[in-house]
Order: structure tokens, then sequence, then C-alpha cells
């Protein structure tokens, strides 16, 4: 009987820290990582409608690079084909076919914008000051690649400069490439903003803001994410 109270104390306890081990991050990390796995899925199946659809009306695919637009207008059915058009006539069985590809693509992206509106709130509500500055979808991303928000809060914003470009920094330290300036930050409006030579100080400046609103959402601080984001756009508004 003491054995098995033993045990039955010990198992209990171990699933009450399991429990207690599942934190907010979790989530976040859980959310962009299905986010951009989605994103992955219909890049390759978008990729793959319009080399189907091109058959038969290639110079409509060709005119239309937006990928979802381009699936909203097979759906829609108002694309016309050209009279002179180079594209083959198909059956009506062969469209319904392309036309069912294209409305599970359509499926797809209204998965992945409920999947954002979710990842926004979980940003706003547990990250906030990162959201601010990084854009919840990128705040998000450095999060993942970090583990958890504890890691993040560790790197010094020199590393969270470069979270994302993993294999250019290892193939800079193998072959002596170019190292990069930047990882995933680099699709944050401030940076894509200005010209190449400044890029990697706006970068700089970003991650260093980063790196400070992290802290201040790791140990539950004020939001001051908006003056954060006001004082990096006050800095670089001069390089636009």
């Amino acid at each position: 009987m003491g054995f098995e109270k033993y045990y039955n104390q010990n198992l209990e306890e171990t699933k009450k820290k399991l429990r207690e081990a599942v934190k907010f991050d979790d989530f976040i990390v859980q959310a962009i990582n299905n986010i951009d796995e989605i994103n992955r899925i219909a890049n390759t199946l978008v990729k793959r409608l319009r080399e189907w659809y091109e058959f038969y009306n290639p110079e409509f695919s060709r005119s239309i690079f937006d990928h979802e637009k381009f699936v909203e207008a097979i759906i829609s059915g108002e694309v016309k084909k050209e009279t002179d058009s180079m594209g083959a006539e198909l059956s009506k069985e062969d469209m319904a076919a392309v036309l069912n590809l294209a409305e599970e693509i359509d499926s797809l992206y209204k998965l992945k914008e409920k999947q954002e509106e979710y990842l926004e709130k979980l940003m706003q509500k547990n990250c906030p000051n990162i959201a601010a500055v990084a854009g919840y979808l990128i705040g998000a991303r450095l999060i993942a690649i970090a583990g958890d928000l504890k890691r993040l809060v560790r790197f010094p914003a020199s590393t969270v400069q470069l979270l994302g470009a993993e294999k250019a920094l290892f193939r800079h330290m193998k072959t002596g490439a170019r190292a990069p300036k930047y990882g995933v930050i680099h699709e944050h409006p401030l940076v894509t903003g200005v010209g190449m030579k400044d890029k990697g100080k706006v970068a700089r400046g970003l991650a260093d803001k980063i790196s400070i609103a992290s802290k201040i959402d790791y140990f539950k601080g004020e939001f001051i994410g908006d003056e954060l984001r006001k004082k990096l756009e006050e800095r670089f508004k001069c390089l636009k």
C-alpha cells in the first residue's frame, strides 16, 4: 500500500506539472507554424492550378500575379477567354475539376485568415509590446524560432536581428559567403521601405526595440509598444 500511495502521489504531481507546463507561447508557436504551413500548401496548390488553368486560358493566368485574386477570379466565373486565345477548349468535367481545386484553395485562404485572427488576439493579449513594434506575425515568428518568449528575452538584439537567417549564417561561417544582415524582420515595413544600403541600419534599430519590447512583455510591464514604434519611425523617416 505504501508503494501504491507513493506511486499515485507522484503520478498526480507529474500530471499537474505537465498541465502547468503548457503556456500561452506554446499556442503562439502552434498558430504561426500552422499559418506558415497553410501558406506553403496553398502556394504549392495554386501553382498547380495555374498550370492546369493555362491549358484553357493562358493569357489570363499570366496577367494576374496575386494568387488569391487569381483564385477568386476563377471561382467568380467572371473571367473571359479571348477569342484568339491559344488555350484549348475544355470539357465541362475538366472545368469542374479546375473549379473544385480553386474552391479548395480558397478554403485554405479562409482558414489562414481565421488562424491569423486568432494569433493576433493571442499576441495582443500576451505580447502587446512585441506586436506593436514588430507586428503580430513577425513577432510570433521570432518567438517560434527562439522556442518561446523566455528564450527570446535572453537573446541580445544582435541575435534577434538574425533570427530566421540561420542557414545563411551557417553558410557564412562555413564558406566565407557574405554574412546576413537580418532574418525574418526583413519583412517589416520599416525594413522593406528603405533602400538596400539602409536595410541593415534599420534592422539593427528594429531588433533593439523588439528586444526591449520582449522583456517588457515577459515581465508583464506597461504597454509602451506604440511609443517604441513611433521612435523608430521618427528615427528612420529621413531614409524613405
